[in-house]
């Protein structure tokens, strides 16, 4: 259940930002950076979609939600804010990226973009059947249902502006990680890894092609975190010391390698385009070998329950959380809490400003 990156899933968005940070112009109250954030993915920026949807992956109970500034669970797997909100606040657009499915959006809500991502999919199809939630083939479809209405509100020219000049941001794989290693069937030796790799890969480039063709001319594409450090790939996989998941890491490490190739292919071939490849995987790896440099205390643990299996339905209001979730990096056992969601945000525009200057 977590995007290219427990959590980390970060773009280009901020970048732009950053750039004007740089030049001394005030970000906040000085209008927003771009138009829109349009986010397809999955956990890491669900805000609450699979709130509407015949699915067990949910997190729309307490205690998710508990930091969020309603303390209310709205469908957001963290304790409070998630990597979409920030970066549609950080650029200026809104506070929070509203879930497209169950929102009573607005005018200013379809102007300003909407999140299409479900907790539990992937770019291997099978991976959202197992978990019954949204396919990114379907948030395709949902986000050209998205571009009609806007259309429809402000006519297609400027509807075509809008969509040219925001930032998307495609966000997904570490369910499917999880879900192929699982699979005893599945072959999992070096070579199995890295044909399964490239089929992830070229199922997001696909995805990105797709984008631009229905208007998107900057897309950032989030990398895999370390998906085998998550607490729960500690527990199942890795062994009474609970390690890190060597195959999910070296999956998710040829995964990256693949997509930061493909990106710049895209860029090269599709002109007038800029897809960018937003590494997470040293970001949140950093924060969890070397947590107390950034102020955290734990980060082989969630703060929800025992912190080594918890999450989604098993964290509930039988699993009490941690009483100091800012102190933690995850706030399940897939998760990132609202502090490391942030805390990662502003490392990746830092590491990514130079390639829009």
């Amino acid at each position: 259940m977590v995007c290219a990156a427990p959590a980390l899933s970060i773009s280009i968005l901020l970048l732009q930002l950053l750039i004007v940070a740089e030049a001394g112009v005030p970000t906040h109250g000085a209008g927003p950076v771009v138009p829109a954030v349009i986010i397809l993915g999955d956990s890491i920026m669900d805000p609450g979609n699979n709130n509407q949807i015949p699915t067990t992956v949910r997190s729309n109970f307490p205690p998710y939600g508990v930091d969020f500034p309603t303390h209310k669970a709205t469908g957001r797997f963290s304790n409070g804010k998630i990597a979409s909100d920030f970066l549609a606040s950080e650029l200026g657009v809104k506070e929070t990226l509203p879930a497209y499915l169950g929102t009573k959006l607005s005018a200013q809500d379809l102007l300003t973009g909407v999140s299409f991502a479900s907790a539990g999919t992937g770019f291997d199809p099978a991976t959202a059947t197992l978990a019954s939630v949204i396919p990114m083939r379907k948030q395709l479809e949902m986000f050209a249902e998205y571009e009609e209405r806007l259309r429809t509100l402000v006519g297609e020219e400027k509807a075509a502006s809008i969509i040219a000049e925001s930032q998307f941001v495609v966000c997904a794989g570490s369910n499917d990680v999880v879900q192929f290693l699982a699979n005893p069937l599945n072959n999992r030796t070096s070579k199995g890894i890295a044909n399964y790799s490239k089929f992830l890969m070229q199922s997001n480039s696909r995805i990105v092609q797709d984008l631009v063709g229905l208007g998107a001319r900057a897309v950032g594409v989030v990398g895999l975190p370390p998906v085998g450090c998550m607490p729960a790939q500690r527990t199942l996989v890795g062994g009474i010391h609970r390690k890190c998941a060597h195959q999910s890491n070296e999956l998710a490490q040829k995964y990256n390698r693949e997509l930061r190739k493909e990106a710049n292919r895209l860029t090269a071939k599709l002109q007038g385009t800029k897809i960018i490849y937003l590494d997470i995987y040293s970001v949140l790896l950093d924060l969890i070998e070397h947590p107390k440099a950034q102020g955290f205390e734990e980060s082989k643990k969630g703060c929800c329950g025992t912190g080594v299996l918890e999450a989604g339905v098993l964290c509930n209001s039988l699993s009490p959380p941690c009483s100091n979730p800012s102190q933690y990096v995850f706030w399940d056992s897939y998760h990132p809490t609202e502090r490391a969601n942030k805390v990662m945000v502003d490392k990746v525009v830092k590491d990514y400003l130079h390639f829009l200057q």
